[in-house]
């Protein structure tokens, strides 16, 4: 076999995946608005990706509860909703308290450390009366990193895809409902250094119940509006 034809064999693949991260990119800058119906031929437009990668794309949309079918009237694009706000929660629960306690116990000194550095930086700014798109924009990367960090501790590849699924809905709650603020960017930091406390003490119990409260506490948040 030639060298071309792996890469030839690879294409389609790597279409698909430029052609989801396309579509999710128009949907977080809202190009793509949640609750829309779309055709397939005006996904090809949006996208800019040819009609044979998105019909490639579309079975994954769908089970990531992404897009749906509804009868007689074509594709729609998740809604933000109560059902979705509670269903996206309630499974960011499952996952991250049993990460977080595993992460209590494994992660390193040194990860464990920059994490609140990251936090601490990110408070002593927006104390000094810092505001702006610039704070915002780091505070929320801030934010996802230890989520992250937490969730791929875990080493296991279907457990961070799940939470990568759930954490675009969560943005897209965010966006329509509470997307990190100014007036909200301490209170949410002060919820992840109470959780990186206590896996400073590596006490997986305490660390997973102050991820709970933290989820809670967004949940909640999304709820109210």
């Amino acid at each position: 076999m030639s060298q071309s034809e792996p890469e030839r064999e690879g294409e389609p693949l790597k279409l698909r995946e430029r052609a989801y991260a396309s579509f999710t990119e128009r949907l977080l800058a809202r190009e793509i608005k949640p609750g829309q119906f779309v055709t397939q031929r005006e996904l090809v437009a949006m996208t800019g990706f040819p009609l044979g990668a998105i019909r490639e794309l579309i079975p994954r949309l769908e089970a990531e509860g992404l897009i749906k079918t509804v009868p007689q009237r074509g594709m729609q694009v998740a809604h933000v909703d109560l059902n979705l706000i509670r269903n996206a929660f309630q499974f960011r629960l499952f996952l991250e308290k049993e990460a977080t306690a595993a992460y209590a116990r494994n992660a390193s000194d040194a990860e464990i450390a920059e994490q609140r550095e990251r936090h601490e930086a990110i408070v002593r700014r927006a104390e000094a009366g810092e505001e702006g798109q610039a704070l915002i924009e780091e505070a929320e990367d801030v934010d996802r990193l230890m989520h992250e960090a937490i969730i791929d501790h875990l080493d296991n590849d279907i457990v961070s895809q799940a939470f990568r699924v759930t954490w675009l809905k969560i943005r897209l709650i965010r966006q329509y409902e509470t997307r990190i603020h100014n007036s909200i960017i301490v209170p949410v930091m002060q919820d992840h250094l109470k959780i990186i406390a206590a896996i400073e003490t590596r006490d997986p119990e305490a660390a997973a119940a102050a991820m709970s409260e933290h989820i809670n506490n967004a949940r909640t948040r999304a709820m109210s509006y």
